[in-house]
């Protein structure tokens, strides 16, 4: 093992360590008066090494000491991994090295779990039920040597419930067995999107087989990838509770507010042999709704409650916009006096609707009637492994936040997210266009060599529509209380087959969740009107930063997006030494020569983008001269698209923000949790008010997102050399109105003057009348041939440094430039171990690749886990300006 691989390994556990600290373990959709998960002390065998039924294996003196330690929730890959049985296919060509379920075949990836527990038989009218939120993709269940599922239960996302009140052992001692088949097709894995396609063939996640952006995961997911709980109840269980809030009016997030109205239901179950009479009831802001139920012996009843006025509700709102209030609302059956069962939900009072923008020719989205020009990202999954954790899903989800974007879209060849994803989006305020699980690529609608079936063929795919129906119907349940969920869509690219669109349409969400959106596909006309034809979605890859000011795209663009490798720390965490090989890009072809290895981890080419800044002496020049491609490629997209606001555009998702595995495009952050340029450019040219400079006629311009009219505003645009002198070109008093952008003045000719030998640094600045900055944008622009010759030869800055702890888990980074030179460009702040200088990960800073003018100074805030780290120091490095180490005054 290299010393590069170790370093990579040793940043992967102290990031595991992390999340394992941070995350709570709280089934928050299960919250009954008891419930717990079983998510240790599995242990797990391949079928082919038994020869046992699931009788005999799941009574509690069966052998079990040749198994292997199971990791559960998760999949029989990540317990492999985890045992050290295969090597970590995230790292280098390992990935190359683990059998492919097509090749071995699915008896291969076949396996039996187990699990003793403890949980003792209960008294009196007392249930016990054990749940499974997802398994992956057939199953039998035993429990005592019993089995609990009549028939084979299939299907990647259909629930599964079993009271098992009268099976649990007498003494307490309880053995649950699930023996867990890989999908029905595995699909060939033979470079296609999706492989082959026929991986769409079940009822699961599309891109196991491949795509552009990631390879073939071996085991297709099996397992037992979800969580798995033990609830207990009364008689009567609370099943799938529904909450809806209704805002009437046009609101603003201060004031005092009308009342909105709250309207809740839920099926409730009698698991015992006669009849039960009790309430249904619910406390909300100290007030309590009730509904008086009596339920037949083994029996369910769907009851509503009467609609409940929420005097002046706090509101909830997405991120820029407005706090993310949330109320907590205990649901409960009480019968007898006690309660039978009890369901927390989080509460966030909002009312989204839609309406054509027929300027645009697009959706607008609304919020408590306020239109919120919509700021995207797509997002995949968190792990391609499935192993995920409440503490990962809330560092995703807040880096969302602090890229000052507003929605995020979950892909349709992916999953319906899980409700912890859903709790990081209510607390961050992050917006939800959530896709059904269907592609274009796999589902047909593009002639592709690469598919086993006709088009036609494809387009009736997955083969069981009744099972595809009912797992829908599941998984809205599953998420529909969460006030982040905006948008449901049928599918990435392309409708589900038209029975399935139809009752999706005209019976499921009406009937289930018919206050959201619900859109044909991501790139519907329905959504955004395609003059232009193509496709309805794009460009992708590395484009001038002028295309995304002048190029009119689609109105409401579902993907859009460019390049994203990170830089050189992260590198290091999956390529090998010897493969860290510059792409060498050739502008008489437009090729680009690229590393297996990079290839393999799907680099997408920088073409001459980075040669502009000089040609990369080795891999570290150019990840550092990546970033700043980076930011620009980034700020320059989200200002495009905000300069042309309800004008051209309703809205914009990047394709893509993350990555579920070590890939090497379309990334904000690493799978490591560890930032990169792309994040503070977007952090940047996305924040709610903001200043901005077209590069293609020199227009200086203010985007509002924000239900506030900003007035008395200084507008400050001024330019600095490569040498740090100041030229003033104007100071105007400026003011701007509500959700809008607005263009004052054009610096074109005096830009060009100024930048035309060696490029000139550009800052405006937006300042309250106490001249405190509320927004300053600093842009490095080229010389008159398109080189960044000036920076090439930028002369040494000087940057004073000081940290500090402002709590347990918050350090205070203050950046000066004291002298009379050069600024200080593009400095990059890590939090790191003090002795390693390994950084920790994740940690969130609220600016990073920091310039710092002459005399100006500025502070950066970095919060972390307290409990990560207690050895800590604060490295900073830039384009003029040497790395170096500075310690954190207690």
């Amino acid at each position: 093992m290299t010393t590069t691989r170790s370093a990579g390994r040793s940043a992967l556990f102290k990031f595991s360590l992390v999340l394992s600290v941070l995350a709570s373990g709280v089934y928050q959709n299960a919250g009954a008066q008891t419930s717990y998960e079983l998510n240790s002390g599995w242990k797990c065998t391949s079928m082919n090494s038994v020869k046992d039924n699931g009788t005999i294996i799941s009574q509690a003196n069966y052998d079990l000491a040749a198994w292997n330690p199971a990791v559960v929730p998760g999949t029989v890959l990540t317990t492999q991994v985890a045992n050290k049985q295969v090597p970590d296919p995230f790292y280098g060509m390992n990935n190359e090295k683990i059998p492919d379920i097509y090749k071995v075949g699915r008896d291969y990836y076949t396996y039996w779990f187990a699990k003793d527990f403890k949980e003792a038989a209960p008294t009196g009218s007392n249930q016990t039920y054990l749940n499974f939120r997802g398994v992956n993709y057939s199953c039998d269940v035993f429990l005592n040597g019993h089995k609990l599922n009549s028939k084979l239960h299939k299907g990647m996302f259909l629930r599964q419930s079993y009271n098992i009140t009268k099976w649990l052992s007498k003494n307490g001692n309880n053995r649950l067995a699930v023996v867990v088949y890989p999908p029905d097709v595995v699909g060939n894995p033979n470079g296609g999107q999706g492989g082959d396609g026929t991986i769409a063939r079940g009822v699961g996640i599309q891109y196991t087989a491949g795509w552009d952006w990631i390879q073939p995961i071996r085991d297709r997911n099996t397992g037992i990838w979800d969580k798995v709980t033990i609830e207990h109840t009364g008689a009567i269980v609370i099943k799938d509770p529904h909450v809806v809030t209704l805002v009437p009016g046009v609101r603003q997030p201060e004031g005092v507010q009308q009342p909105a109205i709250v309207q809740v239901s839920a099926e409730v179950e009698n698991a015992t042999g006669i009849a039960v009479s009790g309430t249904l009831q619910y406390n909300l802001d100290g007030k309590l709704v009730s509904q008086p139920v009596t339920l037949k012996a083994n029996s369910k009843q769907e009851v509503k409650l009467a609609d409940y006025s929420l005097k002046n509700p706090k509101l909830w709102w997405p991120s820029g916009y407005g706090p993310q209030n949330l109320y907590k609302l205990n649901l409960q059956f009480v019968a007898g006096g006690k309660v039978s069962d009890q369901k927390n939900i989080e509460v966030g009072v909002r009312q989204i609707t839609t309406e054509w923008n027929n300027k645009t020719e697009s959706r607008q989205v609304n919020v408590n009637g306020q239109k919120v020009f919509i700021k995207g990202g797509n997002w995949i999954i968190s792990d391609q492994m499935l192993r995920f954790s409440d503490a990962r899903y809330d560092a995703e989800v807040r880096f969302h936040r602090d890229m000052n974007l507003n929605l995020i879209r979950v892909w349709g060849g992916a999953l319906i997210e899980r409700p912890e994803f859903y709790e990081a989006c209510d607390k961050y305020g992050m917006l939800v266009f959530q896709d059904m699980w269907g592609s274009g690529d796999c589902n047909g609608r593009w002639i592709d060599p690469m598919k086993a079936d006709d088009q036609w063929t494809r387009r009736k795919y997955p083969d069981d529509h009744d099972l595809y129906l009912k797992s829908v119907a599941d998984q809205v349940k599953l998420v529909r209380n969460f006030p982040s969920l905006a948008i449901w869509c049928g599918g990435n690219e392309i409708t589900p087959p038209e029975d399935i669109f139809a009752a999706l349409r005209d019976t499921i969400m009406p009937k289930l969740d018919n206050t959201r959106w619900f859109i044909p596909y991501s790139n519907s006309e329905e959504m955004s009107r395609n003059v232009q034809g193509g496709n309805g979605d794009g460009p992708y890859g590395i484009q001038s930063l002028t295309t995304f000011w002048d190029h009119q795209t689609y109105p409401f663009n579902s993907e859009v997006g460019s390049v994203g490798v990170s830089d050189y720390e992260s590198l290091k965490r999956f390529i090998p030494a010897e493969n860290m090989v510059v792409p060498e890009f050739d502008a008489s072809t437009g090729k680009t020569k690229t590393d297996p290895v990079w290839e393999y981890h799907k680099y997408i080419g920088y073409d001459g983008f980075v040669d502009k800044y000089g040609k990369a002496k080795n891999v570290e020049d150019f990840a550092t001269k990546a970033q700043l491609v980076n930011y620009d490629q980034y700020r320059a997209l989200m200002e495009g698209f905000s300069s042309h606001m309800w004008d051209w555009y309703t809205g914009t998702i990047i394709w893509k923000t993350q990555n579920p595995w070590t890939a090497m495009r379309g990334q904000m952050y690493d799978y490591y949790l560890d930032p990169n340029a792309c994040l503070y450019g977007l952090h940047n040219g996305s924040e709610p008010l903001h200043i901005m400079y077209n590069q293609t006629d020199g227009m200086v311009m203010v985007a509002n997102n924000t239900f506030k009219t900003h007035s008395n505003m200084l507008l400050v645009a001024k330019t600095y050399d490569m040498d740090g002198k100041e030229k003033i070109l104007t100071k105007v008093f400026a003011d701007v109105t509500p959700t809008t952008t607005k263009r004052y003045l054009s610096l074109k000719r005096e830009i060009e003057k100024e930048a035309k030998d060696k490029g000139i640094f550009l800052c405006l600045q937006l300042l309250k009348s106490d001249k405190e900055v509320i927004s300053e944008n600093i842009y490095w622009l080229p010389d008159a041939n398109g080189d960044f010759s000036g920076l090439q030869k930028m002369p040494k800055g000087t940057l004073g440094a000081t940290a500090k702890y402002l709590k347990n888990g918050k350090v205070e980074v203050t950046l000066t430039n004291e002298g009379n030179g050069a600024l200080a460009f593009f400095n990059r702040l890590s939090l790191v171990n003090a002795d390693t200088k390994q950084r920790i990960l994740p940690a969130f800073y609220s600016d990073n690749y920091v310039t710092v003018l002459p005399g100006q100074t500025k502070t950066v805030v970095i919060d972390h886990n307290p409990g990560a780290d207690k050895n800590l120091a604060v490295t900073i490095g830039g384009w003029n300006i040497a790395e170096r180490t500075i310690s954190i005054d207690k």
